[in-house]
């Protein structure tokens, strides 16, 4: 297998083609938006320039990995010849069902169809297509390029073959792939966001600011980041359609998101990506911004 597509340019898109890129796969990524697609170029860009500054690549290296990589706004153009597809988009199974639909109609019936999705059924979304025994789910971590975990998800139908392919490949781009079920969440998931909900209800009811919060899991848990920093950096948006995922999967009360969640997502306060969350990220430091909760 040498011919990857990645459907999606945005934080998670672009650093799964970053990781297929470095270990010599050649990368199609595809976006119908072209500005996203520049961004997600910058950033990878960007990242390489800090392994070069880490000593991890050399500036040789960092040419040879972007020329692996071409843009698309054509998902026609974006998956011709590709031997996996790994989709990335938005956490929504709405748009996740459209993808795989086009995917199943423009890919070959060899290829494998794999989702990053954090919590959706993977059974749900092969169902889209004639070729469930051929679609897997892909779980990275974010920062993609650092983290080493890839949660391998099968399917009610996906085949082992399938599944021994993803966890070769996952292994020849330097990844740990650890297999799990297909239940809400997952593990991931299923055991994280709880715990940030819980954070944002503790933040909400008054028990202690942001900062104590974080600086509690942090010293104590040894977290290497807080829970409600976390929640900004993935995204509460992200989290709030995770949150709904495990309501409803496992249909019990202590799965339901938090009003403040709720009510933030619907402001546009969505932590990193809109600079406004549980911290202000318009400068070059996080600012616990913990009086808007008092």
């Amino acid at each position: 297998m040498e011919n990857i597509s990645v459907i999606g340019a945005g934080t998670m898109g672009n650093g799964i083609a970053h990781v297929f890129a470095q270990h010599g796969f050649m990368v199609k990524l595809c976006d119908v938006n072209a500005q996203a697609l520049e961004r997600g170029v910058a950033t990878i860009t960007k990242n390489l320039d800090r392994q070069i500054k880490k000593e991890l690549i050399t500036a040789e290296e960092k040419v040879e990995i972007l020329d692996r990589i071409t843009t698309h706004t054509s998902l026609e153009k974006g998956v011709e010849a590709t031997e996996l597809v790994v989709e990335a988009a938005s956490e929504n199974f709405e748009i996740k069902a459209g993808i795989f639909k086009k995917l199943d109609e423009l890919t070959s019936k060899e290829v494998i169809l794999a989702t990053n999705t954090s919590s959706i059924s993977i059974t749900k979304i092969a169902a889209q297509t004639n070729r469930p025994e051929k679609v897997i789910g892909m779980h990275f971590m974010n920062p993609v390029p650092i983290m080493s975990l890839i949660e391998v998800i099968k399917g009610f139908d996906t085949s082992e073959a399938t599944l021994q392919t993803i966890l070769t490949v996952a292994q020849k781009i330097g990844k740990t792939p650890v297999p799990a079920n297909d239940k809400p969440g997952f593990v991931a998931n299923k055991i994280l966001m709880p715990m940030l909900n819980e954070a944002i209800h503790t933040l909400n009811e008054g028990t202690a600011g942001v900062e104590e919060i974080d600086q509690i899991m942090k010293l104590g848990m040894a977290h290497p980041m807080g829970p409600l920093q976390l929640a900004d950096f993935i995204g509460l948006d992200v989290c709030l359609s995770i949150m709904k995922v495990l309501q409803e999967g496992y249909g019990e009360s202590k799965y339901a998101p938090s009003t403040l969640l709720v009510n933030m997502v619907n402001a546009g306060h969505l932590g990193m990506k809109t600079q406004k969350g549980f911290y202000s990220w318009d400068g070059p430091k996080a600012i616990a911004v913990s009086e808007r909760f008092n």
